[in-house]
């Protein structure tokens, strides 16, 4: 376990860390104590940066005691300190004290690390309203004359507009801003994550008032949202004056707008939170989103303003670090039922609404779909009958077939019939068996000859039959043709490319993965949204194991299918969170794979968001790598082909869509040699 592949660092996250000490008012010796007993806990437990309070190392409330020469050199020696001490501590500490440059003296936060100062910065905006007098005692940051300062024998850079990168892991750019910087119109760390900041660092005091908790987050989590970076607030704890205000000592960790820690509030001993960034999601976001550029050059004038300072810690590498960080197993089908709920909402009308919109504009009222049995098509006839809903037109509108083939089982066939049925299509079935016996005598195939010949032709003859009666019965009844395809299958290739299940008129299932559309069968079957029995074989068809029926089994082997779609192309269920990474983000195998391993080691994390009777396989690391090897090799060398002429179909996520006019564009002919090379960094 002390390959470097278990460790987050090598991976691209970093561990951060904010911590709120027990204060005095007036007493920097007992305050650095308590921030240094914090810092050594942060530098243990692997964080590379903890910030602590603004004015931490006075106490925030020492009010016109700051105007005495006796508690500012306290205060510098306070510092002092914990310069010292960070000679032996891998982790730099962002600490707030009040600082003299030049006569004045402002309210900042010295950036420390290595045994030396690597910056000092100076709080840009002084609220002067209400309870805060802060102009009272302190000047703003543009008040400042120098740049740089001589402090105890260092040259010190002195400004707020600085940032801090770690050389040895250079995605981690931090700035700090200092409490109202972050409650005004414009916030000085917007400048700076457009300047190359990830991590934005607040050293707040904030007294607490009703309501105010909700605020904080509200602001942060939008702040790391606009940023596109992760953000660490912190505030004053207990200790602080209480005079006329009391104090709560939150904490908060957000990254783009999700929170990954928050504190306990009111607490009255120090404490301390940690979150593990990923510094890679948050580079990729940047790349990703062009707007990002744009804002930058539009604020060129102020990016310019940044000066970076580098400094180099010795990080946790020589141990296995696991990521201590929710990563979740399913991230197309969020885990907290209400969100869940939510999600299948939002996802299920996006795909009416396509489809209505798809037959208003067509003039068309009348659609064609097969129906196997299996998930797929029993989801997308499910959006069929809401839409039909929705246009005031009759279910009977809808055109189903179901058409078993050569290796069709009593089961799906059953299940095909007893869903059109319960959904009030129009029902029909067609064997295609008698037309491609044809086309294979045609093609002189052995099959027509008696021989066990189940080869690719077999198959796809059996779906491109299916298609080409599909696509006349629309022309015959003035209709269009659903698609039922997802894209999970998309991904991997495991479609019948042309007169196949690759195509249709509308896809509406075309950018819904397999876990989701399992998990939306079963809410429309829980929610009551289906009549009579229809719930029941809503949940059989859950319960059937996936294939595509096109091989024959064998005999007696009780209709069982002789083909499992999982066993040759994967599990859906971890396919499914490589192709979100992958596709979402970029991120390499190895760190897909990281994530995949975090994510599924612990066996206590639960089943599958279905509930308890589709508990799934718990997936080790040789596991991991070996499907792995399976989708990166379909996805980047095999199957692109069958992506370029997708039928249209509407985009539900922003896990991302694999049409050619929206997420993805990619050459149908390009290699899997950098993808599969990197796979070799997983160890077996």
């Amino acid at each position: 376990m002390n390959n470097p592949f278990f460790n987050l660092y090598s991976h691209e996250f970093a561990r951060v860390a904010v911590a709120i000490p027990r204060c005095r008012v007036a007493d920097p010796a007992y305050n650095v104590e308590q921030t240094l007993a914090l810092a050594k806990q942060a530098a243990a437990n692997g964080a590379v940066l903890v910030a602590f309070p603004e004015l931490g190392l006075s106490a925030y409330t020492c009010d016109d005691l700051f105007h005495q020469r006796a508690l500012l050199d306290a205060c510098e020696d306070a510092l002092h300190a914990v310069v010292a001490a960070s000679a032996s501590l891998p982790v730099a500490m962002v600490v707030g004290l009040p600082f003299r440059v030049n006569n004045l003296l402002f309210n900042c936060a010295a950036v420390v690390a290595g045994g030396r100062v690597l910056g000092i910065v100076p709080k840009s905006y002084l609220p002067n309203y209400g309870e805060f007098y802060e102009a009272r005692q302190f000047n703003a940051a543009d008040c400042a004359s120098v740049s740089h300062i001589e402090w105890r024998g260092q040259s010190v850079p002195f400004g707020a507009n600085q940032l801090f990168e770690l050389e040895n892991l250079p995605l981690l750019r931090f700035h700090v801003e200092i409490c109202e910087d972050v409650w005004v119109p414009v916030p000085p760390s917007s400048f700076a994550a457009l300047a190359g900041a990830t991590v934005l660092v607040n050293l707040s005091a904030s007294d607490v008032l009703v309501g105010k908790s909700g605020y904080r987050h509200q602001l942060v989590s939008q702040q790391s949202a606009r940023c596109l970076a992760a953000y660490l607030y912190t505030s004053a704890g207990f200790g602080e004056s209480t005079n006329d205000m009391s104090w709560d000592g939150q904490a908060l960790i957000y990254e783009k707008g999700e929170k990954l820690a928050e504190s306990e509030r009111f607490c009255m001993d120090s404490h301390i939170i940690y979150a593990d960034v990923d510094l890679g999601r948050l580079a990729a976001d940047r790349m990703h989103t062009t707007t990002f550029g744009q804002s930058v050059r539009r604020h060129a004038d102020k990016v310019a303003e940044f000066r970076v300072n580098r400094f180099r810690l010795a990080l946790p590498l020589e141990r296995a670090l696991p990521l201590d960080r929710a990563i979740e197993r399913f991230p197309y089908v969020p885990a907290d039922p209400a969100r869940r709920d939510e999600r299948c909402t939002e996802v299920y009308n996006i795909q009416v609404q396509g489809l209505v919109q798809r037959l208003s504009a067509s003039g068309i009222r009348k659609v064609v779909i097969g129906i196997s049995g299996g998930l797929d098509s029993t989801h997308a006839l499910l959006v069929c009958a809401k839409a039909m809903d929705r246009l005031g037109l009759p279910r009977t509108n809808i055109l189903g077939y179901t058409m078993p083939g050569f290796a069709t089982s009593d089961r799906t066939l059953e299940q095909a019939r007893s869903l059109m049925q319960a959904v009030g299509c129009s029902a029909a079935e067609i064997d295609i068996r008698p037309s491609c016996i044809q086309m294979l005598k045609d093609l002189g195939h052995p099959y027509v000859e008696g021989k066990e010949e189940y080869d690719v032709t077999f198959e796809n003859a059996q779906a491109g039959e299916r298609t080409s009666h599909l696509f006349r019965l629309a022309n015959y009844h003035n209709g269009i043709v659903i698609g039922t395809g997802d894209l999970s299958e998309l991904a991997l290739g495991w479609c019948t490319y042309g007169v196949g299940d690759q195509m249709s008129h509308y896809n509406v299932n075309a950018s819904v993965p397999k876990t989701l559309i399992s998990y939306l069968v079963r809410w429309v079957a829980e929610t009551g949204q289906i009549n009579g029995g229809g719930a029941q074989v809503l949940l059989n068809i859950l319960d059937t194991e996936i294939s595509p029926e096109l091989v024959p089994g064998k005999a007696g082997d009780s209709g069982k299918p002789a083909q499992s779609t999982e066993s040759v192309i994967g599990p859906y269920e971890l396919q499914d969170f490589t192709l979100y990474y992958t596709l979402r983000y970029g991120f390499t195998p190895s760190k897909v794979a990281f994530l995949a391993y975090s994510a599924w080691k612990d066996r206590e994390q639960g089943a599958w968001p279905g509930g308890e009777h589709q508990v799934r396989n718990e997936y080790d690391l040789a596991a991991i790598k070996r499907y792995m090897t399976i989708f990166m090799f379909r996805f980047f060398k095999t199957s692109q082909f069958k992506r370029t002429c997708v039928p249209n179909g509407p985009k539900v996520g922003n896990g991302g869509s694999l049409s050619p006019r929206g997420d993805w564009r990619a050459p149908s002919d390009s290699e899997a040699t950098v993808w599969m090379d990197d796979l070799a960094n997983i160890p077996d």
